[in-house]
């Protein structure tokens, strides 16, 4: 294929325009699009996260008590952990689920024996609603049918007497560590001044376009930069947008802002003092106060200690207040480097129903990530002119012979192509996953030669074919889409376009800002891998293509002595069975930093006057390889 990286001249505006207009799907190449035949099949009807929610109220329905049904709503139905749902209610609710059965987020839970025969004083309900949040009705509010976008009814729990007068307690208590929080998170933001107040809102505002979506409370508001329920920077809401909570304040006095905008700016000013945007992830689907924000940075410390032991351990915070917690967070931040400079692992595991995100420290390297490093390395040393039992020896013997790296090899037009067909293959293998993929950029010698002359606004306006996905599916994945091979040629060029789009969104997040930079649409470039569980549920793409587990690996590229993070990554996919763990993830890790290491060998070559292209990879590519 040509590469795109200038328009096509050789066309007129008519040709180009009927070009444009033929299918690239594998099984119609060539044809116009939009004039098929028949429609396309119907997609998987277990998935999505309607369904899903569904199925978990009518396990709740079906439970044999209380408790058991809350632990199905607050789980999704084993779906994910209930702490996230537990940290998600708000001062009321929280109080009542801990009278009721016991579920508290907070060290101080009890274990509840509600007699049946006491008497009913007051008839409360507990729902689900579309978003997945539990929901409860307590004495001060009125049904839930009236108030929420429930997924079906609700369950009737009757209070007794003793159970108000054990919520009123529990209310109060709660509520006073509320108004404290906000009260000094109100102080901190008037110490701040009105140009630090701008300053911080700027800051966020910037986190929220540039994050994956995330939903956050505070109180009973929701926050969140996610499709249509929009209500902070994102993909249909642009920096300014008087609809942006983080913009409309900007202009108004602090006396003036509602007490749940004050912990939302103050939470999430810091959660990203901690570890950059990608902390506020790990806060989706959780309430914002001060007490929720030490939980995470608690854990976070208690796991940055047990894995650096010959290090200080960075102190506890004296107290849960801005200013201890501010301290506790610049720490993290500069103990997070200090880990992410040495052989410790940090990796995210994501709860896809709820897009939640929790950092972990990986444990060593055990016997399963070294056998599957192994395997790989025995399969590739076979099949490209370099040997190794591990990574590290096989990147040792790239690095001592990189040149043909620029030559053909098998059936590809330059060594780094068949390096990654040949990685992902393997993957796809020794994994046992459905699909492997690893992506990456088609023209280094255009990268190089823009990046030479500092040429930032023309990358910025490459688009996503001047980018690659290499998707290789497994023997038996056809099986997954009806037994057509077709189909399945179309899903792995589907999951390749995506793929693409992932690497033109992430490019440009390491480039100077210049105005063409920060007006493109772009997140800040992934620079550690994860795990992710039920990511079947939101994203149409995933639930068309059944990306129920996966692991990914971002790595970094250099080119020119410029680090782009997340320049490539190696992805695994399950649709069904088992989910991947720790130890896949890191021989998948390794088998990625082996591909970005010959990567970078490739653009040194491209550098001193080598040309290396990517032509393979394409729609053609991916309909002759798995449906030929």
């Amino acid at each position: 294929m040509t590469i795109p990286t200038e328009p096509d001249r050789t066309l007129d505006r008519r040709a180009a325009m009927a070009k444009a207009r033929r299918s690239r799907r594998p099984s119609r190449l060539g044809s116009a699009a939009g004039v098929a035949e028949r429609p396309d099949p119907p997609g998987a009807r277990d998935g999505g996260f309607p369904v899903l929610l569904r199925k978990t109220w009518r396990q709740a329905l079906d439970a044999p008590d209380l408790g058991t049904a809350v632990d199905i709503l607050l789980t999704l139905g084993g779906h994910v952990p209930a702490d996230i749902q537990l940290r998600a209610l708000p001062v009321k609710e929280e109080a009542a689920l801990k009278v009721l059965v016991g579920r508290n987020w907070r060290k101080d839970g009890r274990a509840t024996d509600r007699p049946e025969d006491a008497d009913t004083a007051f008839l409360g309900e507990i729902g689900l609603d579309r978003s997945g949040r539990v929901l409860l009705r307590v004495p001060s509010g009125g049904p839930l049918s009236g108030e929420a976008d429930l997924v079906d009814g609700v369950l009737h729990v009757p209070w007794s007497a003793e159970d108000l007068a054990d919520y009123q307690v529990e209310l109060a208590l709660a509520t006073d560590r509320w108004h404290a929080s906000v009260r000094d998170c109100r102080n901190w933001l008037h110490e701040a001044g009105a140009e630090g107040r701008r300053e911080v809102l700027e800051q966020l505002t910037e986190a929220a376009l540039r994050t994956a979506p995330f939903v956050l409370y505070a109180g009973d508001r929701r926050y969140t930069n996610f499709r249509d329920q929009n209500n902070l920077t994102g993909k249909t809401l642009r920096p300014g947008h008087p609809d942006c909570v983080l913009s409309s304040l900007r202009t108004i006095p602090l006396e003036l802002w509602a007490d749940s905008d004050v912990l939302l700016v103050v939470c999430l000013t810091l959660l990203v003092r901690s570890a950059g945007y990608a902390r506020i992830e790990e806060a989706n689907g959780t309430q914002l106060t001060l007490d929720h924000v030490a939980l995470l940075l608690e854990r976070t410390r208690a796991a940055y200690d047990a894995a650096a032991p010959g290090l200080p351990p960075v102190p506890a915070p004296a107290a849960h207040g801005v200013l201890a917690l501010g301290e506790l967070a610049d720490a993290l931040a500069a103990r997070r480097r200090e880990l992410m400079g040495s052989s410790v692992q940090l990796y995210r595991e994501i709860h896809g129903p709820l897009m939640h995100k929790i950092e972990r420290v990986s444990g060593p390297v055990k016997h399963e990530a070294a056998r599957l490093e192994a395997v790989l390395c025995a399969r590739l040393s076979e099949r490209l002119p370099v040997s190794g039992a591990t990574f590290a020896e096989l990147s040792a013997a790239l690095e001592g012979s990189p040149g043909w790296l620029a030559e053909p090899h098998g059936d590809f037009g330059s060594g780094l192509e068949s390096l990654v067909y040949e990685t992902v293959t393997a993957a796809t293998v020794v994994f046992e996953a459905d699909f492997a993929m690893s992506r990456g950029m088609r023209s280094l010698p255009a990268l190089i030669e823009a990046l030479r002359a500092e040429a930032y606004p023309t990358i910025a306006a490459w688009e996503i074919p001047h980018f690659f996905c290499c998707v290789v599916p497994s023997e038996e994945s056809k099986q997954l889409f009806g037994g057509s091979a077709s189909r399945l040629a179309d899903t792995a060029w589907a999951i390749s376009s995506r793929m693409q789009y992932n690497s033109w969104h992430f490019l440009v997040g390491n480039l100077p800002k210049v105005p063409e930079i920060a007006a493109r649409d772009h997140f800040v470039p992934p620079a550690i891998p994860d795990i992710a569980y039920y990511s079947d549920q939101h994203h149409n793409g995933h639930v068309a293509a059944r990306v129920r587990f996966t692991v990914r690996s971002p790595q970094a590229v250099e080119v020119l002595g410029r680090r782009f993070n997340g320049f490539m990554d190696l992805r695994l996919l399950r649709c069904e069975g088992l989910p991947f763990d720790e130890q896949d993830l890191l021989a998948a890790d390794r088998a990625s930093a082996f591909v970005a290491g010959a990567t970078t060998l490739a653009a040194a070559l491209v550098a001193e006057g080598t040309d290396i292209e990517i032509t393979s990879f394409d729609s053609r590519w991916h309909w002759a390889t798995i449906a030929g």
